[in-house]
């Protein structure tokens, strides 16, 4: 036990060297602060957990690309902190601290990993083995399997250039379909088909989805205050509860939170459940007067249909409701430790399951002649509505509008991602662009110069 203290303290005294000014030589940089540390374990393991047990990486592989380029308070801290890995029980823990347990993220069957509460021992429902590693290749032809016929069009040189970094940040895999062809596919090393990454806020539009076919069941309306059950106590008059779904899908639900938007760290490495943090914050802004961009109002959304869903519907509603139905069989959502699928940045996915995913969006909600989504949703979530973003990229609902970039067609709209996680659906020219990346901060790739290149490409 002594060693182990002892190991930890070298850890975080390596922290605070790693951390210092080069030029402050004089000066040591203090030791991060306690939380700061445990968050900063928590998004080690969960990584850890997740890139190892779903994605197929491995330890070292994550090291070097996954856990670097991140969040800069984080960077050292997540570098030096000690991660135990066992393969038994698919759990990875980090120490972090001599006197609190280590943080802890645990595989679970059809959930993925899941992060254990700062200060727990264990997880506090049960965790049992699941598969560990990519799911196989399905046998059954392209689309719906991963059978599929030679590539016949000539190699695109744009997306040779992303793997070179021509377009900046670390590109893993690039998939581009014409129609329901499969027309250019490649990976870095250490990458490939199976390989699934965090979809980051691509999951945002996921999350858009399922409300779509939630919406289509006749469990949802757009239009109708969220279903918050943890505000339902509050006099029929408040604000909060005047809040759509509508709102929160164009986030434009006008609630306070503690960063400009889409950092919820406490959730996503704190293991802080979706109901005890999104829940609390209170109202800024008249829902519907503002656009900010914001986790919580995804997360928000989502609980909406847990409460409108039931537990029974809700508990594999992803899976069944949209991965199964399309192929997307190598994709994973996952939950926090309450069960709230944390779906603003917690679904693993591969690039071709998200090309797949672009394709029921260029059928216009139709796939293989099911109606997945209900009839006109394509256009209701890439029409804006109310305020919007100050620059850059418009906003539908729960996905980008790239309708003002040179040398791409006005319907062009796309789900984005942090790291560089992007699904291009462009309708008037039949084409689905996908790129999966590990970008460090500050160096994102151009989605908007890349899609032009591939269309001026694509005859």
């Amino acid at each position: 036990m002594a060693d182990r203290r002892a190991r930890i303290r070298l850890a975080i005294l390596a922290v605070s060297v790693f951390a210092a000014p080069l030029a402050a030589q004089q000066a040591r940089a203090p030791a991060p602060a306690p939380y700061t540390l445990a968050i900063a374990a928590g998004y080690k393991a969960a990584m850890m957990c997740s890139a190892i047990f779903i994605g197929g990486r491995t330890e070292a592989q994550v090291s070097a690309l996954e856990l670097t380029g991140i969040y800069p308070e984080y960077e050292a801290a997540v570098a030096a902190l000690p991660a135990k890995i066992d393969r038994a029980t698919a759990t990875v823990t980090v120490s972090y601290d001599p006197a609190l347990p280590p943080r802890r993220a645990t595989l679970r069957p059809g959930t993925g990993c899941t992060n254990a509460p700062i200060g727990a021992t264990t997880l506090p429902l049960a965790a049992r083995v699941a598969t560990i590693g990519p799911a196989p290749a399905s046998p059954s032809p392209w689309p719906l399997g991963d059978a599929l016929p030679r590539i016949a069009h000539p190699p695109l040189a744009a997306v040779a250039k992303a793997l070179g970094g021509g377009y900046k940040g670390r590109t893993t895999g690039v998939v581009v379909l014409r129609g329901k062809q499969l027309i250019a596919e490649a990976y870095a090393d250490g990458f490939g088909p199976y390989t699934a990454q965090r979809t980051w806020s691509v999951a945002k539009s996921i999350t858009g989805t399922l409300a779509g076919i939630a919406v289509k069941d006749g469990a949802v309306k757009v239009d109708a205050p969220a279903r918050i059950p943890e505000w339902a106590d509050e006099p029929s008059g408040s604000t909060r509860r005047q809040i759509t779904l509508d709102n929160l899908l164009r986030m434009a639900s006008g609630l306070h939170s503690d960063t400009a938007g889409n950092r919820t760290d406490a959730v996503y490495f704190g293991g802080t459940a979706v109901t005890e943090e999104t829940v609390q914050w209170p109202i800024e802004a008249k829902p519907g007067a503002r656009f900010r961009y914001a986790n919580n109002d995804i997360l928000l959304a989502m609980r909406s249909l847990r409460a409108a869903l039931g537990e029974v519907r809700y508990r594999d509603f992803p899976a069944r409701a949209l991965f199964d139905r399309i192929g997307m069989r190598h994709t994973v959502a996952e939950t926090d430790w309450r069960g709230n699928y944390v779906s603003s940045s917690q679904i693993w996915t591969t690039a071709r399951d998200l090309a797949r995913f672009g394709l029921l969006y260029l059928d216009d909600g139709v796939w293989n002649g099911t109606r997945i989504l209900p009839s006109g949703w394509r256009t209701y979530v890439t029409t804006p509505s109310g305020p919007q973003p100050p620059s850059g990229f418009g906003y539908g609902a729960t996905f980008w509008l790239m309708n003002k970039v040179p040398g791409v067609p006005a319907d062009a709209f796309s789900a984005n991602g942090n790291r560089g996680q992007f699904v291009v659906i462009i309708p008037s020219r039949s084409i689905v662009i996908v790129r999966r990346g590990e970008d460090a901060a500050n160096d994102g790739f151009d989605i908007a110069r890349f899609t032009a290149d591939i269309l001026a490409e694509v005859q």
